[in-house]
């Protein structure tokens, strides 16, 4: 079959000599076979297995994905497709002189790191990390800030994140150039301690030198794009108010909800390098017919700047010719304690203390502080040992003037040459003076004391990934309540608290913190003053019996207030409030519980159910 079309038959016996003739005139280039042919045999003996038919499939058709293999035989490069590589039996070098499994192989693999993706090939010294942080790395690296892309004046994202200052790691793979990485890199080379010191690096915190922090360690940008949409037919248009001012010779009053901005163009777009506190006017839309406008305000609470300012018309999805105004605002996001980082071996943790450079402890050599702090409980359980090698490596060729050759499975092209990264870089780390296993004497900054064992110190590649505090928390005093049930409304966007639930609760019944549960799910949810009957226990019954001819002599007689205004009942009837079931007042008194319950004894009574409360110090 040739690309869809059955052009003719051939013996299950003389298959493969055919597939193996064309195998070889696809890499001589003769007879006008082209080197893209895809080749697939799917023989008899997979039909028991059930997928495809068996058959020889060809296809020649363009947009195919294809990957080089050599030949055994020719040692010649051959570009194979997807299904037919499912049928092959292809090789893969593993140092070793005879293959590893007695089937034939008819093709090999290039080399042992066609295995790995373009993100997982970017990791030094893969093979001697344990498997899953290669796959937190593959994650991680897809969220890095970095340098994404070049057109960020052209790029109207909406949200998108720059690194000031990338580096070219010291210590990389052979696919690094490659790929051509050194436009978008990821990271910033960092001198890194591994020392548990102070308790702040517990868990997987680090500990960030002020100092280089202040001086450009991981500062970065977010740019933010809002997109305002005018369709076209309607009154509206972009525009300041004083403009439709004139146009309308009505004069227009600016208030809170309608302010008067200055950097607010007669166009209704904001000034280009401006800076915008968090709620301020972003964009002004204006009714020409009525006057009214209509303001877009800056979401977040991060004080931004306007990058920049475009406007564009184009057809929408149902026909509509729509007028578009894209603001691109971008702000610092500079490292503060709760942003996220990461190396390259999937070891992630959270800056949690910027520690000032002078109490950082330092190198009694070279008097060098470290940019990072972290705790060496991090790497037995891990299983990272990539990351030493990394450490031990960038540092020994930060002092050669060299980059480091971090490839993986390099044992596996060359087993009989190869020399163990430790010996290699240990033995440079000798010649140029410092230790053979890349540790160094260190003295505590506050005490000025020297430490009882040498630290390992040296350079590894950091990546500030895209988790920020500033995205992420959720703080709540006053705001927004749920007008049925009177209790705090939940999504940080909208003001909202965090739940706290049965789970939560029973935590706290454990420790016997009733006062803590008290203030929790009571006073700092929905508190909630009410009258109640205790002759009766009613919530629903005690009530203020208010006579409509009483309340207009007092509206008339100027009483209440002092001036004439009926602000409320208690200036009428102070403590008038009686039980309508008890036909009196003397039992009726102010209990404070959650409104939520009071709400629930309503929901009852509508279907004929009474909660009756007991009140008193006696316990039932």
């Amino acid at each position: 079959m040739l690309d869809g079309l059955i052009v003719g038959f051939v013996a299950e016996s003389d298959a493969k000599l055919v597939v193996s003739a064309l195998r070889a005139a696809k890499v001589s280039g003769s007879n006008g076979v082209s080197s893209h042919l895809e080749i697939a045999h799917i023989p008899l003996s997979c039909c028991g297995y059930g997928g495809a038919f068996p058959g020889l499939y060809l296809f020649s058709t363009s947009s195919r994905m294809m990957r080089p293999v050599i030949q055994q035989q020719s040692r010649i490069t051959e570009n194979i497709g997807s299904l037919e590589q499912a049928f092959m039996s292809i090789r893969c070098p593993d140092g070793r002189q005879k293959p590893t499994c007695i089937a034939e192989h008819a093709h090999e693999e290039i080399g042992p790191g066609t295995i790995l993706s373009v993100v997982a090939s970017l990791t030094p010294w893969s093979d001697f990390n344990q498997s899953p942080r290669n796959m937190y790395q593959c994650q991680m690296a897809k969220q890095t800030m970095g340098m994404p892309l070049h057109s960020f004046c052209y790029r109207p994202d909406t949200k998108i994140y720059r690194l000031h200052t990338p580096q070219r790691p010291v210590a990389m793979t052979g696919q690094y150039d490659r790929y051509q990485m050194d436009n978008y890199p990821l990271g910033t080379n960092a001198v890194v301690a591994v020392l548990a010191h102070t308790g702040y690096d517990m868990e997987d915190a680090m500990i960030v030198n002020k100092g280089a922090m202040e001086r450009g360690l991981g500062h970065a940008t977010l740019y933010k794009t809002e997109t305002v949409t005018l369709v076209a037919g309607s009154d509206e248009n972009f525009g300041q108010c004083n403009m439709i001012q004139q146009k309308l010779g009505s004069p227009i009053a600016f208030t809170e909800k309608h302010p008067f901005d200055p950097d607010i163009d007669a166009d209704g777009a904001p000034r280009p390098g401006s800076m915008k506190q968090a709620g301020s006017i972003l964009c002004s839309v204006v009714d020409r017919s009525t006057g009214r406008v209509r303001l877009h305000k800056i979401k977040g609470s991060d004080h931004v700047i306007i990058d920049r300012v475009s406007i564009s018309s184009g057809k929408s999805s149902k026909g509509q010719t729509e007028t578009k105004m894209s603001v691109t605002v971008r702000c610092d996001r500079n490292p503060i304690i709760g942003d996220k980082f990461s190396s390259r071996h999937g070891q992630k943790g959270v800056l949690s203390f910027l520690c000032p450079e002078e109490d950082l402890p330092y190198i009694e050599k070279s008097g060098s502080r470290p940019d990072i702090l972290i705790n060496p409980h991090a790497f037995p359980s891990r299983m990272t040992i990539g990351m030493l090698l990394e450490s031990m490596a960038s540092k020994a060729g930060a002092l050669d003037g060299r980059f480091i050759d971090a490839s993986p499975f390099q044992a596996a092209n060359d087993e009989a040459h190869i020399i163990s990264p430790t010996r290699e870089y240990g033995e440079m780390l000798r010649k140029h003076g410092y230790n053979y296993s890349g540790s160094e004497t260190m003295v505590n900054g506050l005490t000025g004391e020297r430490f009882d064992v040498d630290i390992f110190v040296g350079l590894v590649y950091y990546q500030r990934l895209r988790h920020m505090v500033s995205d992420k928390f959720q703080v709540r005093s006053l705001g927004p309540n749920n007008p049925l049930t009177q209790q705090p409304i939940k999504g940080r966007k909208a003001g909202g608290g965090i739940r706290f639930g049965e789970m939560e609760r029973d935590a706290l019944i454990a420790h016997g913190s009733s006062y803590l549960i008290h203030d929790r799910l009571h006073a700092c949810s929905d508190r909630h003053v009410t009258s109640l009957c205790t002759y009766c226990g009613s919530l629903l019954a005690p009530g203020a019996n208010i006579q409509m001819a009483a309340a207009h002599q007092v509206h008339a007689s100027g009483a209440g207030n002092g001036q004439g205004n009926l602000h409320s009942f208690d200036d009428i009837f102070p403590g008038k409030v009686s039980c309508r079931v008890c036909n009196t007042g003397t039992g009726v008194h102010n209990v404070a519980l959650p409104f939520v319950f009071k709400y629930l004894a309503a929901e009852l009574a509508a279907m004929n159910i009474r909660i009756g409360l007991k009140v008193g110090d006696e316990r039932v």
